[in-house]
């Protein structure tokens, strides 16, 4: 899939036309209000253009998990109402527990070129996730042309990602655009030196990623929970860190593999470890090969900090999926901090990836230095790894 080869929204004419557009408004809520309107906001340069362009304007998005049926609590009546804060006009919310009903009909036949509507939660429809094809059809009947632009969707094949578009011109909007740009890139036609970080719990949810940067990267760097089953691997005792068994003897392939492409391939040399589990639990910095039974490591310690900022020094393109350590308490955020700045000081491409880096970067007061922020945790992961995304794969492209 060449992924960069998708048409977007500046490639056809929208001018008069009806505009299905996927968004991601899946936000979070606390008692019937918006806790944070990132996503809304990240949306607005796709809406603003079609309307500007003259478009008749369908939103339509999915919001929690209401399974399959209506449920007033996963409304998207705040969304609406945010929504038409941010564009300065209003914009109406189609009330159909079926999502595509008298309401949604009517209103959309109404509309006049630059207006906004919003459809109910595509979810409260079980063949939604299903992707069966009577609901995308009737999605598609509401329009002219069909413009993906939730990118943290597109690893799904659903009727309002992928079904839709056997029916309707399929172009993506700016925020996939961006996504595509910039993790197609970083993988295709990387600045080099690329350099990848992973961090995390689990090896077994970065096995897929490990092996495709392998083939592109020229440093693999790797913190988190996930580096202690790369440090058994080479004999180390690693006390009672977190460690998956089965993946032991895979972690010691992924490092010869590593060896035989010429691959600089880095795990933590010491590690901050805690007696237990506990933010505020005894803690001490000890060397990788020297962990003492009944103790975890929680974080890198001082010396991989500076081995990783110097392997991030010379970057041409940073890719960063994961935290370093239980960046969440500050006892064991240190590690996190150091690649964070390091990343942000680099002066390279930078691409931060997977909810808790991105969550992590962004208390941290870094995200305004990352070159880009990808909107998609399961998503992004599955670019990286190279698979194909359903929701763009399903895209025009270019002639």
């Amino acid at each position: 899939m060449n992924a960069l080869n998708k048409k977007t929204i500046e490639d056809i004419e929208v001018a008069g036309k009806k505009v299905l557009v996927r968004c991601d408004f899946n936000v979070p809520l606390k008692d019937g209000e918006i806790t944070n309107d990132k996503r809304i906001v990240a949306a607005l340069p796709t809406i603003k253009y079609l309307a500007e362009n003259g478009a008749k304007v369908i939103l339509c998005s999915h919001l929690g998990r209401p399974k399959g049926e209506y449920k007033p609590e996963f409304s998207l009546a705040p969304v609406a109402k945010r929504l038409s804060e941010y564009l300065g006009k209003e914009v109406k919310l189609a009330e159909d527990p079926e999502v595509v009903g008298e309401n949604a009909k009517a209103m959309a036949a109404a509309l006049a070129d630059g207006d906004v509507m919003l459809l109910e939660n595509v979810r409260y429809r079980k063949e939604e996730t299903k992707n069966e094809e009577n609901f995308s059809k009737e999605l598609a009947s509401l329009a002219e042309i069909f413009v993906n632009d939730a990118f943290g969707t597109a690893h799904r094949a659903h009727c309002s990602t992928t079904g839709v578009a056997a029916y309707l011109p399929a172009v993506c909007g700016y925020l996939i655009q961006k996504e595509i740009q910039f993790m197609g890139g970083a993988l295709e036609e990387p600045k080099r030196p690329l350099v990848a970080i992973l961090g995390g719990a689990k090896v077994s949810d970065k096995i897929g990623v490990i092996t495709n940067l392998l083939e592109k990267c020229d440093t693999l760097i790797i913190g988190g929970g996930m580096a202690y089953t790369f440090m058994k691997s080479l004999g180390y005792n690693i006390g009672t860190s977190l460690l998956e068994e089965e993946q032991v003897e895979n972690a010691g392939q992924m490092m010869k593999d590593a060896e035989a492409k010429g691959v600089k391939f880095l795990i933590p040399v010491d590690n901050k470890l805690g007696k237990e589990y506990d933010e505020n639990t005894e803690a001490m910095v000890v060397d990788s090969d020297n962990i003492p039974d009944g103790w975890m490591g929680l974080d890198i310690g001082p010396k991989t900090q500076a081995l990783f900022t110097d392997a991030i020094k010379g970057a041409g393109t940073i890719i960063w999926n994961g935290p370093m350590g239980v960046s969440e308490w500050e006892n064991f955020a240190a590690g996190t901090i150091a690649v964070a700045n390091a990343v942000a000081e680099s002066g390279a491409i930078s691409i931060v990836g997977g909810g808790d880096s991105v969550a992590a970067v962004t208390k941290l007061g870094f995200s305004d230095k990352m070159s880009h922020i990808s909107t998609g945790g399961g998503a992004s992961l599955e670019f990286l790894e190279g698979k194909e995304l359903p929701g763009i794969a399903a895209l025009n492209d270019k002639d």
